[in-house]
């Protein structure tokens, strides 16, 4: 029997970090979660916009990322919002991270979170902040794209 290929599907986008940062390279990290947090999740509850990676002692942890109970969340746990969870990389990949990060202007940013053969991943990214200019071009950019858009709309009707 052939074997479906299974697509992640996605949990949370930050649509912002793209509009802040420069991306560099793109990684793949496991996100440790408690229970409730993973019913939540499939319930699309996760939001990443503020979030943000740090390294310590050699770990990575993901912070400002929420996810919202659930109503029906046990009465036994203490659902905390914005906990601190830890993300799962090979030793040597968080090693180069580290050198990587320590470089003027560099920074960890979560870009997604999905799923990925019925575990939780979050893609992060080593990023460089954007000048204002870069924001503003961007944003001209994007403008641009729509004026041309609704011109050829209108052409065809």
């Amino acid at each position: 029997m052939a074997q479906k290929k299974e697509t992640p599907s996605r949990i949370a986008d930050n649509k912002k970090a793209a509009f802040n940062y420069f991306f560099e390279e793109r990684f793949e990290a496991g996100v440790v979660l408690q229970g409730w947090e993973v019913k939540a999740a499939r319930e699309g509850k996760a939001q990443l916009t503020d979030g943000y990676v740090v390294i310590r002692d050699g770990e990575l942890f993901l912070i400002g990322c929420q996810i919202t109970p659930l109503k029906t969340a046990s009465t036994h746990v203490n659902p905390e919002q914005q906990r601190t969870k830890k993300l799962l990389m090979h030793k040597d990949e968080i090693r180069r991270l580290i050198g990587k990060v320590e470089q003027k202007g560099h920074t960890l940013v979560p870009i997604q979170m999905y799923w990925k053969a019925g575990k939780v991943k979050c893609e992060i990214a080593l990023a460089k902040g954007k000048a204002t200019h870069d924001k503003r071009d961007v944003i001209k950019d994007r403008e641009g794209k729509r004026e041309v858009e609704r011109a050829m709309k209108q052409r065809h009707r």
